[in-house]
């Protein structure tokens, strides 16, 4: 394939519910889009990048410009273009891993929709269906939250995540707990913790949870190696997987039994395959993580999810859990369960009419 030209396009997705973690409350996702078009077809790609860097260094306009200035035209100057070479043609560049993450999959879609291939059979699912989680944020009260993993139990859910952060944490989860009995639990912190709170992450034991993810910052895997052999609960890390040698250097530290795969963290889905093979070799558990997608990014992920090693529910959600309308068909909860696409490349289309009404910008930029 050839590089053409690409649409970055940004779009407003107003959130059902404020969703609060605790580096921040999002009301809304200001989302980017990449089209690529090149001589075959054309692909979608979607950057995960939040609006500031507060959960990564990333952010939404950062992203446009460093694929605008230095990405696009790297990739646009391949001659014999796959998804591949893009992850070639953009190793000199330092970091910026959702925008890198958002061109390898819109020249992937591209590449799989001119094949007649779909992004579960590229990728190597095992299944046509993959179990689903629910992430809940953190409430302004324990009744609240409680009414909150309710409704989400009985549309289907079969996992739930709490967000956790100091002073919202042993308490939720104990609530939690003795409400709905043995409901498969986990915890989220999202960096929120020191080392030096290892005894008192340790009062979650009790509660038998499936997992608590990354609750050190992201550069102390060694702190999370530490807190592994004082924690009975099993430590997921989510935020310092960024490739799959980082992935097995902390396998290899013992600093987590459970990695979290977000394509979007680690530079797209060619390297989320390759975590999740590091980690299946290792007999390490993976689950698949959210950025709160749109459709686009969604049927990805759920296509990823299909793979073997994803033995946990990840945090695929239905469209619902966070958009009144999405851009794409609504993915719906069916049993606990999303199903996967079976169409070329991501196997879903956005409505134009969607699109537009929610569109704040495009720019084409012509490449050749």
């Amino acid at each position: 394939m050839k590089l053409e030209s690409v649409e970055l396009r940004r779009i407003a997705m107003p959130l059902v519910a404020p969703f609060r973690t605790s580096f921040g409350t999002q009301t809304s996702r200001d989302v980017l889009l990449v089209r690529a078009r090149t001589d075959v077809g054309e692909g979608w790609g979607e950057c995960a990048a939040l609006a500031d860097p507060r959960y990564s260094a990333e952010y939404v306009d950062g992203a446009a410009d460093v694929l605008r200035r230095f990405f696009l035209p790297a990739v646009a100057a391949v001659p014999d273009l796959d998804a591949y070479a893009v992850g070639r043609a953009l190793a000199p560049f330092a970091g910026h891993w959702m925008a890198k993450a958002a061109i390898e999959t819109a020249v992937l879609d591209a590449e799989l929709r001119a094949a007649g291939r779909s992004f579960g059979s590229f990728l190597g699912a095992a299944t046509d269906r993959v179990p689903c989680g629910v992430s809940v944020g953190i409430m302004d009260s324990i009744p609240e939250l409680l009414d909150a993993v309710g409704g989400y139990l009985d549309a289907g859910y079969l996992r739930i995540k709490l967000k956790i952060e100091p002073g919202w944490d042993v308490e939720p989860v104990r609530a939690v707990r003795e409400r709905f009995g043995d409901v498969a639990l986990q915890v989220d912190a999202n960096t929120a913790y020191a080392v030096s709170d290892a005894r008192h992450l340790a009062k979650l034991d009790p509660f038998e949870l499936l997992l608590i993810e990354q609750p050190l910052p992201e550069d102390d895997v060694l702190g999370h190696a530490e807190l592994a052999r004082t924690v009975a609960t099993p430590i997921c890390l989510d935020e310092s997987i960024t490739s799959a040698r980082t992935a097995a250097a902390a396998i290899r530290l013992g600093a987590c039994s459970i990695v979290n795969v977000k394509p979007a963290r680690v530079g797209g889905y060619l390297e989320a395959r390759r975590v999740h093979d590091v980690c299946a070799a290792h007999g390490v558990p993976v689950w698949c993580g959210g950025m709160l997608e749109t459709g686009l990014g969604r049927a990805a992920n759920v296509a990823l999810a299909a793979l073997p090693g994803f033995t946990l529910p990840g945090d695929t959600s239905a469209s619902d859990r966070y958009y009144a309308t999405d851009i794409t068909a609504p993915f719906e909860l069916v049993d606990g369960h999303l199903a996967v696409p079976t169409g070329p490349g991501l196997g879903v289309e956005p409505d134009s009419q969607l699109l537009d009404e929610v569109t704040t910008s495009v720019e084409e930029l012509r490449l050749r």
